[in-house]
């Protein structure tokens, strides 16, 4: 929960909030003591920027701008809030759309948010004096706030925390406790057991780590058997070395990080788990760590998967997309009515755009016409990458069914998808998500760091479609 949030006291200071494009406007409406303040404070009325009105005991009250952010908008229009108020209890006094009041809370909660687990903290009681607290903007639905706020946290928290104290058993531990707290039913598959179970491309790509990371795929249900089947895919490779294909340090440095499509499979169940979307979720997770060891994949290992079809290793570092075949195949068995995978997958959607956009690819117009204008409403964005078909015969092996890698250093991203495809079954559809998962740098918001893409855009998609 949000603890920056709070239900209304009397004491709290009026915040007027006013979009960019109307300052002048509502400048021109006030008092010349009003006028002459902001000027000699060199005010500019520019979005995202505060100004506190003087009292005899503190600010009398502040102004907020929205906009500025046309990159960006939505909920991060309001993040600057944040960052602009000193400490005290403030409230918003301009009457809000309810989308409004939702961006308001999430973007205030949101900027207020820090990964403090590894600092050293002198004094653990807050002084009052020192807390930033708004009051729950008028006409804010505070379940919504809380779903999407809980599951942003979570994604950033387990994408933030290091491989030493996040490893395959770890990100297990954090799958079970959502899945207990939710009442979901919960089962992990470990070690040698995939290969009893059927998982022998999870294995394959684990199988070098000690046995105290071994490689395990997880798995959970909620929600009544008829409804209709979502089923949630999550690349977990909790550190990823590049396998005996090894990684150079700057490529290795933030592989903390790659396991950042099951974090937000985990993110994405939440929310839908909190708002009791009529749905039957199901949640796949492959984690494994891609060590250095004797025991590791070799390139030009061939290796089984669950669907039958064979792989050829080209490259041990392209090991994501490994463990996401028999995920991905599982997946399918059931034939769900939508299969969504998230996977931090390729460096060359980064390449083609950057990485604050995710790729999507999908199997279906429908669907990828319905997340492209959740992504706008939502500002979380994403871009449409094709599934080329003519491209396929690229996957395909000389002594195997399938390679995990190309010939080519062209068009990376589209051949991991397309690779994937090979696993998903007839007639199911299907939306891939290869992100980047992690802010390089701050922004207003945005902390450097673990970050949550697409998922509220998909949960929207799922909300419209499967909510009451």
């Amino acid at each position: 929960m949000p603890n920056c949030l709070i239900d209304p006291i009397d004491s709290a200071v009026p915040v007027e909030t006013i979009r960019e494009e109307a300052y002048d406007g509502w400048l021109a409406g006030q008092s010349d003591a009003v006028r002459r303040w902001l000027t000699a404070c060199g005010f500019k009325g520019q979005g995202g920027q505060v100004a506190l009105l003087p009292g005899e005991q503190g600010p009398r009250g502040a102004i907020y701008v929205i906009g500025g952010n046309e990159d960006r908008g939505g909920l991060w229009s309001w993040s600057g809030l944040w960052d602009g108020l000193k400490s005290g209890v403030y409230r918003i006094v301009t009457e809000l759309s309810a989308a409004d009041a939702f961006d308001a809370a999430m973007g205030f909660a949101l900027a207020a948010y820090s990964f403090d687990r590894y600092r050293k903290v002198e004094n653990t009681e807050q002084d009052d004096a020192d807390t930033l607290l708004l009051v729950w903007p008028e006409g804010c639905d505070q379940a919504a706030v809380r779903g999407a706020y809980g599951a942003t946290v979570l994604v950033r928290d387990l994408i933030n925390t290091p491989a030493s104290d996040l490893g395959p058993t770890e990100l297990s531990a954090a799958a079970k406790e959502l899945a207990d707290a939710s009442g979901a039913s919960f089962r992990e598959i470990v070690g040698v057991d995939l290969i009893r179970e059927d998982f022998p491309a999870v294995y394959a790509v684990g199988r070098g780590a000690e046995e105290s990371r071994a490689p395990r795929l997880l798995e959970f249900t909620w929600g009544r058997a008829d409804a209709p089947t979502v089923t949630l895919v999550g690349k977990g490779v909790t550190f990823d070395t590049g396998g005996l294909d090894i990684k150079s340090t700057t490529g290795m440095k933030l592989m903390k990080k790659d396991m950042g499509g099951a974090a937000h499979a985990l993110g994405l169940a939440s929310m839908i788990m909190a708002a009791k979307l009529d749905v039957r979720l199901r949640v796949i997770i492959a984690a494994v760590e891609n060590s250095v060891s004797g025991t590791a994949m070799r390139p030009l290992d061939v290796i089984g998967t669950r669907k039958g079809l064979s792989v050829e290793i080209g490259n041990t570092d392209a090991e994501g997309r490994v463990i996401l075949a028999d995920a991905l195949a599982l997946a399918s068995e059931d034939r769900p009515d939508i299969v969504f995978d998230f996977a931090t997958l390729t460096g060359a959607a980064r390449v083609a755009l950057g990485t604050e956009l995710p790729a999507l690819f999908c199997n279906d117009d429908t669907l990828a016409a319905e997340i492209l204008d959740a992504g706008t409403q939502t500002a979380d964005p994403l871009w449409r990458l094709p599934l080329h078909g003519p491209y396929k015969k690229q996957t395909k092996s000389k002594i195997a069914d399938l390679r995990n890698d190309t010939d080519s250093s062209y068009g990376g991203a589209i051949m991991a998808a397309l690779f994937l495809e090979h696993f998903v079954g007839e007639g199911v559809s299907w939306a891939h998500v290869d992100l980047m998962g992690w802010n390089v740098s701050a922004q207003s918001g945005k902390p450097e760091g673990g970050e949550a893409m697409s998922m509220r855009a998909l949960f929207e998609v799922l909300a419209r479609r499967y909510g009451s």
